[in-house]
């Protein structure tokens, strides 16, 4: 068992969002998304920035920022312009010896308003021009079709994913994309971190909180469209590209007992089945799990379905399961239990663990235990699709940045992600989040750095932009070159 390797063909890579790099929002025929319109300052307090991480999308504010053409205060318009720079930053990241890079697609930028009669060519052009540039590298493409962004037009003309309509809107955009991107394109994943539809709804299901009458039940009904456009998206993939790989992902939160009171523990696997399984289940699976029949009878949802539904489902399930992880959390029935911050949540704190400066607890070991839970649970290979460390990094008067926090993390969750291989987990690759510094999702700073490359930029857009590299560059390109054997 000492000699036990990871696979040969493992993918090791780094993961980036289009919302979080791109920029050019108003460039190349792009139309306005629901990224677009999420406001910072840079002057708020880091109190004030927790507070509005963690505050839901309201009206005003949406509609605000609907004509307000501020560059400074909306952070997802300018990105770190890899619009413009994705020909040397991928000449970096194949110096930095990555096999896959995993990033998502626009649909704004491929369908303006997302019910277009015909697509923005030179979206389309840009997404072949960027894989094609991957592949000369010999970088494989992981392509996520929506990362929490859809049109604008779609929610302010037919209310989003609440209308079954916005279905047929993405499935004709995934076929475009199968169309135009299919010979360049290794692995679909047709949504990122499918969960946060119920975590954080304006993210994941697109829905500004004050404008509905049943707010949570608004929720289940868009995630059952995202459900249907998802098993549509399989089928279609599945019809034009013979062989194709498409996988479902979840944000993981990993969920111990706050004690061992049968209570706690109960709470545990409702918490898990709720914020985890769920979703996975449905997509891996291919039905509603019964567990959900009697949350949707306490909580009187009531979704909307159409005949032949559940055989779609059942009929056109994923080829691989993808999750982020990040941290772990811990349930109890016991009020007033102390918490911590976590990706776009609020968790119970775990005292065993220590936590970022951000709140988020490490918990490396809670990798190896989502690894063989989830495999264990759907027997489905397994794509590490997120995994990272958000630091502020110091950037030295010489051009270097020391990070050993960073190299520490990674390495101590990389070396439980290779146990669980040695457990038998048929785990297929590993992309780390954030790769090259980008800005982050939740406080939407760029102070909050993940990449193992520096990018120039503060969290008002200002600075040269130029990328460097960070300790953590050196270390994670041995790591890849000896294929996870050289860690230290």
């Amino acid at each position: 068992m000492s000699d036990f390797r990871v696979p040969e063909n493992f993918l090791w890579g780094g993961a980036i969002a289009a919302s979080q790099a791109d920029g050019a929002y108003n460039q190349g025929g792009k139309g306005l998304d629901t990224q677009d319109l999420r406001y910072f300052d840079a002057a708020w307090t880091k109190e004030e920035r927790a507070m509005y991480q963690n505050r839901r999308m309201n009206d005003a504010k949406f509609q605000k920022a609907l004509t307000d053409l501020d560059l400074v205060h909306y952070p997802f318009r300018w990105g770190i312009d890899f619009y413009h720079t994705y020909k040397e930053d991928i000449r970096l990241f194949h110096e930095l010896g990555i096999k896959v890079l995993r990033t998502s697609i626009n649909w704004a930028r491929i369908y303006p308003n997302g019910d277009d009669e015909t697509p923005n060519e030179e979206g389309i052009q840009f997404y072949k021009d960027l894989f094609g540039e991957c592949k000369k590298y010999g970088i494989k493409v992981f392509a996520t079709i929506l990362h929490y962004n859809i049109p604008v037009h779609l929610v302010l003309e037919y209310g989003g994913w609440k209308n079954r309509k916005t279905v047929d809107f993405y499935v004709r955009y995934a076929k475009t994309l199968f169309e135009n991107l299919g010979d360049l394109v290794d692995y679909w994943l047709p949504f990122n971190e499918f969960n946060a539809g119920r975590f954080n709804p304006y993210n994941g299901v697109c829905l500004v909180e004050d404008q509905e009458e049943n707010y949570v039940n608004a929720i289940f009904q868009c995630l059952h469209h995202q459900f249907i456009a998802n098993a549509l998206t399989v089928k279609l993939g599945h019809e034009m590209l013979p062989g194709s790989m498409i996988g479902g992902m979840i944000a993981r939160f990993t969920t111990y007992p706050a004690t061992c009171h049968p209570d706690d523990v109960m709470q545990m696997i409702l918490d898990d089945q709720y914020s985890n399984w769920f979703y996975l289940d449905v997509m891996a699976r291919g039905s509603y799990p019964a567990y959900m029949d009697r949350y949707f009878e306490k909580e009187k949802i009531q979704i909307q379905k159409e005949q032949g539904d559940d055989e779609l489902l059942k009929e056109n399930t994923i080829d691989f399961t993808a999750f982020s992880y990040y941290f772990s959390q811990v349930s109890t029935t016991k009020q007033g239990w102390e918490k911590t911050s976590g990706n776009l949540i609020m968790a119970n704190k775990n005292p065993y663990l220590e936590t970022s400066e951000w709140g988020w607890q490490k918990d490396p070991t809670g990798l190896r235990i989502t690894l063989n839970q989830i495999y264990d649970r759907y027997q489905l290979p397994v794509f590490v699709a997120e995994n990272g460390l958000g630091a502020k990094d110091v950037l030295e008067e010489d051009g270097s940045i020391h990070d050993p926090y960073r190299i520490e993390y990674l390495k101590a969750h990389i070396q439980q992600m290779k146990e669980a291989v040695i457990d038998g987990v048929d785990l297929i690759g590993y992309t780390m989040w954030g790769f090259i510094d980008i800005v982050s999702c939740g406080p939407m700073e760029m102070s909050k750095r993940y990449g193992v490359i520096y990018v120039d930029q503060d969290d008002e857009g200002k600075g040269s932009r130029k990328r460097l590299k960070k300790d953590s560059f050196y270390w994670y390109q041995k790591c890849m070159e000896s294929n996870g054997e050289e860690l230290s």
